[in-house]
């Protein structure tokens, strides 16, 4: 999955995406709302971490500015611990929200709540087909069997499982799966991809090649 952090605090937000990136995810990180319009208006992200004080302003403003047309989920970061601050966030258009300083795993379980929440599930499980898939764990289970992922595969698998039906160019899978500073090409895509359809084949999940268009995820027997 591919996030923006908003934060102007250059070592808190290095650990953060680190932090991040070792489940796989791609990380962009924007240090002001300046720099945060220009990434919205680059590519679409699947979460915003959104800090309140800011270089140019105050992130709350530019969340309820920005709610009109911006569907993306945001958990804000706030060092404001009163309730009404954040009653105010929330109100404002924020998903979520945690106080700093917080603990890597609480933030990386309110990222997965939220996440979860978006995709009208409960459960950290999605089921594709007759296989259970835990982007949480990376693992992915089918009668009686299963295979745990590596982090790239995971977040791959991810993308096709919260869009199901959906095809993906290559371009977009990229776009997805990795930040603007990743030195990357789409053939890095092909060999992602050829990876995951060996790991999930004998669970009865299959990558489809759409000709011309991209890849889709089939969970039906062909």
């Amino acid at each position: 999955m591919r996030f923006l952090l908003v934060e102007d605090n250059g070592e808190l937000a290095e650990a953060v995406s680190n932090r991040l990136a070792l489940d796989g995810h791609a990380v962009d990180h924007a240090g002001s709302l300046a720099e945060a319009e220009h990434c919205l208006a680059a590519t679409s992200y699947d979460l915003i971490l959104l800090d309140v004080m800011l270089p140019d302003g105050d992130g709350r403003d530019f969340l309820a500015r920005s709610r009109a047309h911006l569907e993306t989920p945001v958990i804000v970061l706030t060092a404001r611990a009163r309730v009404t601050d954040r009653v105010g966030a929330l109100d404002q258009g924020a998903d979520d929200y945690i106080t700093k300083p917080f603990d890597f795993s609480e933030l990386e379980a309110r990222v997965r709540a939220v996440l979860r929440r978006r995709g009208g599930s409960a459960r950290n499980e999605i089921p594709l087909g007759e296989a259970l898939f835990d982007p949480m764990s990376g693992t992915l289970r089918a009668g009686g069997e299963s295979v745990t992922l590596r982090n790239r595969e995971t977040r791959l698998l991810e993308v096709f499982a919260r869009h199901p039906g959906q095809t993906f160019s290559k371009g977009q899978l990229l776009d997805r799966l990795f930040s603007f500073d990743a030195e990357v090409t789409e053939n890095a895509i092909e060999v992602y991809v050829g990876r995951l359809r060996r790991r999930i084949g004998p669970l009865g999940l299959r990558i489809e090649t759409v000709r011309g268009l991209g890849y889709r995820l089939e969970t039906a027997p062909a």
